[in-house]
């Protein structure tokens, strides 16, 4: 009887302990997010006479340059563009190296794994005079284009592994009812596959969203800065004046679409990377 109750007594102090600490990493997380809010909504009214919270900062915001509105949907627009491309071009390979034998099957796959070692700002010159002889400088289709090649290692070796993650019993059964590549791709693979697709979708639309340096160097026009770029321009100011309250409200509007994905997708999120990036 003792002997249970130092055992619960044990299981409550070890359960606080855990929650303490989660809720303790919790707000460690949160507050820089909280901080950025408070902040964005801290206008001159509150920062000069105390008179409280305001929506000034928001309103600079959304004036400013060509409108927050053209920016976010530059962003919209590429972000998109390369989740497709990237998916398309991921789940078509995954399953070509998964599937199939072929000369070099191998060599084709680590080849592009080596890729992720090469610091891709120094490939971005090259990229620029090819875009710029395709007529693609200054394009967000070409700046998609880009951005899908970046995401192409980690996505690939990710499908890569969610195919093998499945029984090829999946594919003698299709072939046995008749159904051709194709077809047992999209009905029998693709739907098993789905955590490890729904992971590189939400890795492409996050990486491509917050890129910078990418759309820095390859949009110079105003009029197609996505919102990272139109965010550092509004950090370099008029003369050196920095508007933080703006660009405050700045980081909000670009943190909230990734959070709204990450929250809706996370379950799909852990599934893909336990069935995907852990294998192989």
């Amino acid at each position: 009887m003792a002997a249970a109750r130092r055992t619960r007594i044990r299981i409550v102090i070890a359960d606080t302990g855990a929650l303490t600490t989660g809720i303790a990493l919790a707000i460690l997380f949160l507050l820089p997010l909280l901080w950025a809010g408070y902040s964005s909504l801290s206008g001159p009214r509150a920062t000069g006479d105390g008179a409280g919270l305001g929506t000034e900062n928001y309103q600079r915001l959304f004036s400013y340059g060509e409108g927050l509105f053209v920016y976010v949907a530059n962003s919209v627009a590429v972000s998109l563009m390369t989740v497709v491309g990237t998916v398309v071009v991921s789940v078509l390979a995954g399953y070509a190296i998964a599937r199939f034998r072929f000369p070099g099957r191998n060599l084709l796959f680590l080849g592009t794994l080596a890729i992720m070692m090469v610091p891709y700002p120094t490939i971005l010159i090259p990229l620029y005079v090819l875009l710029s002889r395709a007529g693609l400088q200054n394009s967000l289709v070409g700046l998609a284009l880009v951005l899908i090649m970046f995401q192409l290692p980690f996505s690939l070796f990710m499908m890569r592994n969610s195919f093998e993650a499945v029984p090829r019993e999946f594919d003698e059964a299709a072939l046995v009812d008749g159904a051709g590549v194709p077809r047992t791709l999209w009905s029998v693979l693709l739907p098993a596959v789905t955590p490890g697709v729904i992971t590189v979708a939400l890795f492409a639309f996050l990486n491509s969203w917050n890129e910078f340096i990418a759309p820095l160097m390859l949009v110079t026009d105003g009029s197609r800065y996505t919102l990272p770029v139109a965010l550092a321009a509004m950090r370099s100011g008029n003369f050196g004046a920095v508007d933080f309250g703006a660009l405050q409200s700045g980081v909000v509007v670009s943190a909230v679409p990734c959070m709204i994905l990450f929250v809706l997708l996370q379950r799909n999120y852990v599934r893909g990377f336990a069935s995907g990036a852990l294998k192989g």
